[in-house]
């Protein structure tokens, strides 16, 4: 299932991703730092929530509390977390 999620508190103002049970795969950043963004897109694609919270999860940008990438994470969660919610009703 696709899913296009909105980040808080960085500069990419959209996170879309596909989700197939636990794997997160076509992952596209919008706005942001577009080089970096492209990068952990291609780095986790295939990857399992667990494993990108794993390298992600409290990661931060400069002075601010979150960052893209730790952003992601929260928004994987978020979506497989949903995905079981809505398989169970």
């Amino acid at each position: 299932m696709r899913y296009d999620m909105k980040p808080q508190g960085v500069c990419c103002s959209q996170i879309s991703f596909d989700l197939d049970g636990d794997v997160v795969t076509n992952i596209v950043f919008t706005r942001g730092c577009n080089g970096n963004l492209k990068a952990i897109s291609k780095v986790v694609n295939g990857m399992t929530v667990e494993q990108i919270e794993g390298y992600f999860l409290g990661n931060l940008c400069g002075a601010k509390k979150t960052s893209c990438a730790d952003q992601l994470a929260k928004c994987v969660r978020r979506a497989y977390e949903e995905s079981k919610s809505h398989a169970g009703a």
